[in-house]
C-alpha cells in the first residue's frame, strides 16, 4: 500500500448548520477531503471561512445549536456522524483526535498545577499509576522545551509565559497519544519569534511521533514551512486543494491569488499590504454561483449564476473556478505573487535567525 492510499479520515459532502435566532446558518457547504496518514494538512482562509467549524465536526465539539446536517466522516472505518453524546465521543476525542487551541489559557485550568493537568490526561488515556504519570509528564515537559521541568511541574499556569503555556498545551495533547492532532491557530496569540519556535517544535514532534496533523491558520507564511497539503477555504467550502508547492507556486483560484498577495513578505517599501476588497457573503442565504465572485477582479458572468465544479489540475491538485474551463479566457496570476519562493525563503531565514537570538522563552 502506498502512502497516498493510507487514508486515515475521509469526509464526504459535509454540511454543517447552526440555528441562530430562528434562522439557519450553513457554515460548511459540501466539503470533501481525505486526510493522509503521517501528513500535515493545512486549512487556510480568512476568519469565518469555516476552518475551525469543519474540524470541530471531526471531534464532536460543535456548539449545541450546531449539527452535521449532511455527509459522512469516516475515521478508520467508523462513521463519526453517528456519534451523538459526549459519552459516545469519549473513545475518539482526545484519545484519537486531539486539538490544540490558539489561546492556551482557555485550555488550562488556572487553579490546578501544570503537573496535575498533564498527569490527569496520562492516567486517563494511558492507564498509568500516579508515579508513572508524573515521570512521563516531566518527560513530556522536557520534550516540548520546558526548562527545569522537575521544578516547574508544581507551578501554576499564571507562572508561565504565553509561549510556555502553549508548550504545555502541546505536552497535554501528546500525553493523549493522538492519531490525529488538530492545531487550531496555535501561534496566533504569540509574537513572531515565539511563533517560529512553536512551529519548529510542532515540526520536530510530528516527525518523532508521526501523528497526522490538521493545521488551521490564516497565515500562509506558516503554511509554507509546515504543510504537505493545503486546502484553501472560503465561505464554508474548499475552493482549492493541492500540495504546498502547487498552492504556492501554481495557484489557480482567484481567492488563493488574493491570499498569497496578502503575504507580509510582499508588502510595499512603505509597508502597505494588499487587502482583499469587500466581505464574504452571508451564509444565512443560499450562495449563488462562485461565492468569491463579488470580490474578484476575474469574475465572469457565469460566476454569478452557477457554482463552479471541481477542475482537476493534477492528480494532487484541483480548484473550483470557472477560469479553468476550456472556454474561459486565459488569465495569468497577479505579478505580485511571482517569485514567491525567494521572497518567503528570505523572510523565513530572517525569522529563524531572530528566533535563535531570542532563545527559548
Amino acid at each position: 500500500m502506498t502512502k497516498e492510499e493510507n487514508v486515515i479520515l475521509t469526509a464526504r459532502d459535509i454540511v454543517v448548520e447552526f440555528d441562530v435566532r430562528d434562522r439557519v446558518l450553513t457554515a460548511i457547504r459540501g466539503v470533501s477531503l481525505d486526510l493522509i496518514e503521517g501528513e500535515v494538512l493545512a486549512l487556510v482562509g480568512e476568519s469565518g471561512s469555516g476552518k475551525s467549524v469543519l474540524t470541530k465536526a471531526f471531534t464532536g465539539m460543535l456548539e449545541d445549536n450546531g449539527r452535521v446536517a449532511q455527509g459522512s466522516i469516516d475515521y478508520r472505518g467508523q462513521d463519526l456522524t453517528a456519534l451523538k453524546s459526549h459519552k459516545d465521543w469519549e473513545s475518539i476525542r482526545g484519545k484519537k483526535i486531539a486539538t490544540i487551541f490558539q489561546d492556551p489559557m482557555t485550555s488550562l485550568d488556572p487553579i490546578q498545577t501544570i503537573g496535575s493537568q498533564i498527569t490527569e490526561v496520562i492516567t486517563k488515556h494511558q492507564g498509568k499509576t500516579a508515579a508513572e504519570a508524573k515521570e512521563l509528564a516531566i518527560d513530556y515537559m522536557k520534550k516540548v522545551g520546558i526548562p527545569e521541568a522537575e521544578k516547574r511541574f508544581s507551578e501554576y499556569p499564571f507562572q508561565y509565559s504565553g509561549g510556555m503555556r502553549q508548550r504545555i498545551v502541546i505536552a497535554i495533547a501528546l500525553a493523549c497519544r493522538p492519531d490525529v492532532l488538530i492545531c487550531d491557530e496555535p501561534t496566533t496569540a504569540l509574537d513572531v519569534t515565539i511563533q517560529a519556535q512553536i512551529i519548529e517544535l510542532l515540526k520536530s514532534l510530528q516527525k518523532e511521533y508521526n501523528f497526522t496533523t490538521i493545521f488551521i491558520t490564516h497565515d500562509l507564511g506558516v503554511v509554507a514551512s509546515i504543510a504537505d497539503k493545503v486546502a484553501v477555504m472560503y465561505a464554508g467550502e474548499i475552493v482549492e486543494y493541492g500540495t504546498v508547492n502547487e498552492i504556492f507556486y501554481q495557484p489557480h483560484h482567484p481567492y488563493t491569488w488574493s491570499l498569497l498577495s496578502s503575504l507580509p513578505q510582499l508588502a510595499e517599501e512603505d509597508g502597505e499590504l494588499y487587502s482583499i476588497p469587500g466581505t464574504p457573503p452571508s451564509l444565512y442565504s443560499k450562495v449563488e454561483g462562485d461565492a468569491f465572485a463579488l470580490r474578484s477582479d476575474y469574475a465572469m458572468q457565469i460566476d454569478f449564476e452557477e457554482r463552479p465544479p471541481v477542475f482537476e489540475i493534477s492528480p494532487t491538485h484541483w480548484a473550483k473556478t470557472w477560469l479553468l474551463h476550456e472556454d474561459a479566457p486565459k488569465v495569468e496570476k497577479p505579478s505580485i505573487i511571482a517569485d514567491l519562493h525567494e521572497k518567503i525563503r528570505t523572510k523565513m531565514a530572517f525569522t529563524h535567525l531572530m528566533s535563535e537570538e531570542e532563545g527559548n522563552v
